[in-house]
């Protein structure tokens, strides 16, 4: 008995302490799935619209009261009585209901509750835990933890004009020492910031976010943790970096506020190459803007056979997007955010169609995030490789590597953690 027969939204708290809502879905058998929508700082411009109330009485107009009331009294009517194990059914329904092109009618955020806490059910009821349901493989992969341990940009104001300075621990040879590499590495730029007399204040993700560093500072920091945990710098543990370069964008030129510098595309290019030639750098996410494809070629082509070069803002989780991406060789991988595309079956085909070209896709968190845990489930379950969940700080950022500790526990020896296999797709 997997028919719909109860929807159930609530207005909840993010980590940032905004509205978000979360959404339960009640099957004819009793067996129920939960989901809570997360919210992102740096947004890209064709990102599926989240529904916000816009009354500065509440919340300074973050409410989701309206999104809410979409989910209760028109969304929940359209699917009660649908199959939940047929997901497919079931997010063509909620997008034809909102009928428009980015879901600003009823809401991203709405639609995706529904989505996402209507697979956790059928996952429920199939007696599946969900990265088995959605991935129904024999085998996995688990995960190389992206972990953001230093923020800048609009994570952090008042420190680096990049966004986010990450390591990943390829040199691991399972989860549970990824993550512990990661966490003493962590540790140590806490000392290394210290011993420098700089601040130790935390950002949105849980990294540490010192004011007036520069680009190069930062990286040199966290090479400096990474060798003062005991690990070796681009053998145990390489860096990524999220520039969010559509932020310091300012009238076809790149402005990074600290060095005094406005960069054209091309010279932008320059910057990153002379980064991966000093540094110990595996991946650039955003270095350009969302729609700069001219210079996101160009930077593909200079450093796509050495770097991983991940379109976030330019791609937004949409397939049409993406497809643009491919034809043009704009990059090679894709983050994915669930709620930038707004279903878990949009989601999956961004996932699929990335996979299938080559690329790498990279499951992604946001800045405002919950304590749900879908995304880990995600990962195994497409074999993404790689999830980026935030630093190992913060119950909201744990919540997802520790599920994946879990799922490392149970899956025994059908999951695998691939490292710097991950990255395979640089070879070719």
């Amino acid at each position: 008995m997997s028919q719909i027969k109860h929807v159930k939204a609530c207005e909840i708290l993010d980590s940032r302490g905004n509205p978000t809502l979360e959404v339960t879905v009640q099957l004819a058998s009793g067996t129920a799935g939960w989901a809570a929508v997360p919210s992102g700082a740096s947004t890209g411009h064709h990102e599926a619209m989240e529904l916000r109330d816009g009354d500065k009485a509440r919340f300074g107009g973050l409410g989701v009261l309206n999104a809410v009331a979409n989910v209760n009294n028109i969304l929940a009517k359209a699917i009660t009585g649908c199959e939940a194990s047929d997901q497919a059914a079931i997010d063509h329904k909620l997008i034809e209901l909102d009928g428009t092109g980015n879901k600003s009618r009823l809401g991203a955020n709405a639609i995706l509750g529904i989505s996402l806490a209507a697979a956790k059910a059928a996952a429920a009821e199939a007696n599946m835990p969900l990265y088995q349901y959605l991935g129904k493989a024999k085998t996995y992969k688990l995960p190389v933890p992206m972990l953001n341990i230093l923020n800048g940009g609009k994570h952090a104001t008042g420190s680096t004009d990049f966004q986010e300075f990450m390591i990943m621990p390829t040199g691991a040879n399972s989860f549970r020492n990824a993550i512990r590499m990661g966490a003493e590495i962590y540790q140590s730029l806490k000392t290394v910031l210290k011993n420098r007399k700089l601040s130790t204040n935390v950002g949105d993700e849980g990294g540490f976010a010192p004011p007036g560093l520069n680009n190069r500072e930062a990286i040199e920091a966290v090479v400096a943790a990474i060798e003062k945990a005991g690990y070796k710098p681009g053998k145990d543990c390489f860096i990524a970096l999220d520039p969010a370069a559509s932020e310091f964008y300012q009238d076809g030129k790149y402005v990074i506020a600290q060095e005094n510098a406005r960069l054209s595309s091309e010279q932008m290019v320059d910057y990153y190459s002379k980064l991966a030639t000093n540094y110990p750098l595996i991946s650039i996410e955003d270095g350009l803007a969302e729609d700069d494809w001219e210079g996101w070629q160009k930077l593909n082509a200079k450093l796509g056979k050495k770097l991983q070069l991940v379109g976030d803002d330019l791609y937004v989780t949409n397939t049409k997007r993406l497809e643009q991406g491919i034809k043009l060789r704009a990059s090679n991988s894709i983050l994915i955010k669930p709620n930038q595309i707004g279903t878990l079956s949009e989601t999956v085909a961004a996932i699929k169609m990335a996979q299938q070209a080559g690329w790498t896709a990279i499951v992604s968190h946001r800045s405002g995030e919950t304590e749900d845990t879908t995304i880990a489930d995600l990962a195994v379950g497409l074999s993404t490789g790689q999830i980026k969940a935030g630093a190992p700080c913060r119950a909201e950022r744990t919540a997802k590597y520790n599920r994946l500790l879990r799922i490392e526990e149970e899956t025994g020896t059908k999951a695998t953690f691939i490292g710097i296999g991950a990255f395979e797709h640089l070879k070719k």
